[in-house]
């Protein structure tokens, strides 16, 4: 089990306790936890999305298909990223984890033409739907375990921010 430092206690993560050594030193708690933004003692999600941008910001660059692979690979691996950090800390879907939240930032831009407006409208309708989880991804949250269960709430908001991000981007382009 991981050590973590008592800043990082919550309504759901309240006897966990975490060493910031453990995530630079892991390199699955390192991609767990967003190279290091979900070690953030508020909001560790918003952080995290915000991480996802530099590494969007390489992809955007690549041709749709290889964005598209590279953000399945992402998803595939995060699930497993997910399953390690979350069994060494003993807590299912950590808040510190965020890893799913680079990867549901991916989706929320998969396709969309960049430009810095729809790049924070994208993070914004990611963040809304990765926060009040509509259904059925508050039901997946509540009951889909492991790395799978932590990736899939982030992996459906980033679909239904995708969706609407899309609606926006066709309607005003």
């Amino acid at each position: 089990m991981i050590i973590l430092d008592s800043s990082f206690k919550n309504s759901t993560d309240k006897d966990i306790i975490r060493s910031r050594h453990q995530v630079w030193s892991n390199p699955w708690h390192f991609l767990g936890f967003g190279f290091g933004s979900g070690l953030s003692k508020f909001a560790p999600g918003t952080f995290g999305t915000l991480a996802a941008i530099p590494v969007y910001l390489l992809l955007v660059q690549l041709p749709w298909l290889w964005y598209g692979i590279l953000t399945l690979l992402a998803l595939l691996v995060g699930i497993h990223i997910c399953q390690v950090t979350s069994d060494d800390l003993g807590v299912h879907d950590f808040s510190g984890i965020v890893w799913d939240e680079f990867v549901g930032l991916w989706i929320t831009m998969f396709l969309i033409p960049f430009e810095w407006q729809w790049l924070l409208l994208g993070f914004i309708f990611f963040r809304f739907f990765d926060i009040i989880k509509p259904w059925p991804i508050n039901y997946l949250d509540k009951y889909a375990k492991g790395g799978f269960g932590i990736m899939i709430d982030d992996v459906l908001a980033g679909i239904y921010a995708w969706f609407c991000l899309f609606m926006v981007v066709k309607y005003y382009s």
